[in-house]
């Protein structure tokens, strides 16, 4: 792994010196950044196989920043090393191209991981967020969803056997639940969703791919 290049970026020198050692060993540590604007420019010089940068940085977020890198150079690697826990940062790192996104409490043990899966072309997401987030990130084209991780799997199983038409009492013997549990879910699913109607839960699930056509 000495010849694959890695451009790293923080506003925090310690974070950089820590994230530096760890990777030190096994890659080729071609420049550091401290702001957005300046990664991008470091990265237009310096050309690296991937990137690692944080969300939160100032004159450009590492959002934009690993957006307009991404459209000078399409095949570079970004992961996100970042203290938010909110599914939707993630999500939202996913949908602008990055393939890592590694919460700082797991870097000593998950970093070098993550660049090794993401060379590899594959797509790492740090344990921190639970196996029900992860699974839920994408819809059943594989495209990056903006609702799914919202459903528990109970509230998978119940939207499917509402949009089947069955009613309370038989979802409730089928899954032996109560029926008012089937009603708070009901409730809470047209609640997420944005649906009033049954016929409308169901298109907008189908639309958001949470259940098959």
């Amino acid at each position: 792994m000495s010849s694959i290049r890695i451009l790293l970026a923080d506003d925090h020198e310690l974070i950089v010196h820590g994230v530096r050692s760890t990777l030190e060993s096994q890659f080729e540590i071609v420049g550091c950044a401290g702001d957005g604007k300046a990664l991008v420019q470091a990265a237009e010089t310096l050309r690296p196989d991937a990137i690692v940068l944080d969300v939160s940085m100032p004159v450009l977020n590492g959002f934009e920043a690993a957006q307009r890198i991404r459209q000078i150079m399409p095949s570079v690697k970004v992961v996100f090393l970042s203290q938010h826990r909110d599914p939707a940062y993630l999500r939202h790192a996913l949908k602008i191209g990055a393939t890592g996104y590694v919460l700082k409490s797991e870097v000593a043990v998950e970093l070098q991981r993550a660049l090794t899966a993401v060379l590899r072309g594959e797509t790492f997401i740090s344990q921190g967020f639970g196996d029900q987030v992860i699974d839920g990130l994408w819809n059943r084209s594989r495209e990056v969803s903006n609702e799914s991780s919202e459903l528990t799997g109970r509230q998978r199983e119940i939207l499917q056997l509402i949009v089947e038409g069955r009613a309370n009492k038989e979802i409730a013997d089928s899954l032996d639940l109560s029926v008012k549990t089937v009603e708070f879910h009901r409730a809470r699913l047209m609640n997420k969703l944005g649906a009033r109607t049954a016929a409308q839960l169901a298109k907008v699930a189908v639309q958001r791919g949470l259940i098959p056509e």
